[in-house]
């Protein structure tokens, strides 16, 4: 019976401890429904206080920059690359034969049509005239005395003195030295023209180049080098090249301007630039279209002429030529970065006056550089979006800044 005891006390206490844990279990799933029930209030509660600032970003206005409509006249420009060349070449070469004394020019100088820039020895030359001239005079005597016996002969034969073959005779020894006298001033002035080319001059208005040739050496006429070149530079040409795609709104424009009256020149304006098309060079006049388009690269070449005074145009230089095709008047004009493209073609963004910006269709009518002219869409004095348009739709509030103006 003794045995019996401990064992109920056993299991006694062994069902007070479970009671014991399941309390506590209990407990534990209360404290956690609650927490949870906390944790799920509280993070409704902070989703609904977030939706204010995102809210409020929204409706806030989206910085743009933009730019005016400008309605003004704008001239309508073809631009391309060119080279310049000399108005005028030439190799100057001696035309007589004979030893080189004197070159009278600087390299590099300014010279004038006329100017002496060499000298040929020339005394063989006067001596050649001295004897032209000298059977000259010699042949005048006889051919005076011929006509003097001419006319006593025909005087005697008048009076049946002499025959008519003494008259004749006579007269045919007259046209002799009428003949020698002829041969002798030919003589003398082939000579006299062999002087002056001994000396050289120059035959154009210029500026000489490199000298190719010193003094002391003999000179003839068929030197390949010559003695000198000259370039005209006052006036100066610009050669350049267009698109063949330009021609038919070139040749249109010529058929409506009016040629000058020596048709020296074609009645276009062109402008001359640098490489880097910003320093202006000079302002010329078109003279020649090419009579034929380069297959090769499918442009047409154009040549203008340039008054060069200042000599800021050389041969061989490269420049960019601007030919003033036009000028549009009254045309509506705007940054061309503000027209955008769309599924229904070219719009801009409008800024009006309620800090809203609109899409407005446009029509572009040509792209000048960095400027596009509308035909219609916008009215002048309007602001248009030049700067932020990617962040914009239809009706968005905008904090307009005009371009350049600073922050």
């Amino acid at each position: 019976m003794r045995s019996d005891v401990p064992k109920r006390g056993n299991a006694k206490l062994r069902t007070d401890d479970t009671l014991a844990v399941r309390l506590r279990l209990c407990k534990g799933l209360t404290l956690l429904l609650g927490l949870c029930a906390l944790c799920v209030g509280s993070g409704c509660k902070q989703g609904k206080e977030g939706a204010g600032p995102a809210e409020s970003a929204a409706a806030r206005p989206i910085p743009v920059l933009t730019a005016q409509v400008a309605q003004k006249d704008l001239p309508i420009y073809l631009d391309g690359l060119g080279t310049v060349a000399a108005f005028k070449t030439v190799t100057v070469r001696t035309q007589v034969d004979g030893r080189l004394e004197k070159m009278l020019f600087r390299e590099g100088q300014r010279v004038s049509r006329g100017e002496l820039l060499a000298q040929v020895d020339a005394r063989p030359f006067l001596a050649s005239l001295h004897q032209a001239e000298s059977a000259l005079l010699r042949d005048n005597a006889l051919l005076e005395n011929a006509r003097k016996n001419l006319a006593r002969y025909q005087e005697l034969r008048t009076q049946n003195l002499i025959s008519q073959q003494q008259v004749d005779d006579q007269q045919a020894l007259v046209h002799q030295y009428d003949g020698a006298v002829g041969v002798d001033r030919a003589a003398a002035e082939s000579a006299k023209l062999s002087v002056e080319y001994s000396r050289i001059v120059a035959p154009i208005d210029g500026v000489t180049g490199v000298r190719l040739v010193d003094e002391g050496n003999v000179v003839h006429p068929g030197d390949a080098s010559g003695l000198v070149v000259i370039t005209q530079i006052d006036p100066i040409a610009v050669i350049f090249t267009l698109p063949e795609d330009d021609l038919p709104r070139i040749m249109a424009r010529l058929d409506s301007t009016e040629p000058a009256k020596d048709r020296s020149s074609l009645g276009l304006a062109v402008q001359a630039f640098a490489r880097d098309g910003q320093v202006k060079l000079g302002d010329g006049e078109l003279t020649v279209l090419d009579n034929q388009i380069n297959q090769g690269t499918a442009t047409l070449r154009l040549k203008a002429v340039f008054p060069n005074p200042k000599r800021l145009l050389w041969p061989n230089q490269f420049v960019k030529a601007r030919l003033l095709l036009k000028t549009e008047h009254n045309a509506l004009v705007v940054p061309a970065v503000a027209v955008q493209r769309g599924p229904k073609g070219t719009f801009v963004y409008v800024a009006a006056e309620d800090g809203t910006a609109a899409n407005r269709p446009v029509d572009v009518e040509l792209l000048i550089g960095d400027q596009a002219v509308l035909s219609k869409g916008v009215r002048p004095g309007e602001q248009v979006v030049v700067e932020g348009q990617n962040q914009l739709r239809p009706g968005a509030k905008v904090a307009a800044r005009p371009q350049g103006s600073e922050r």
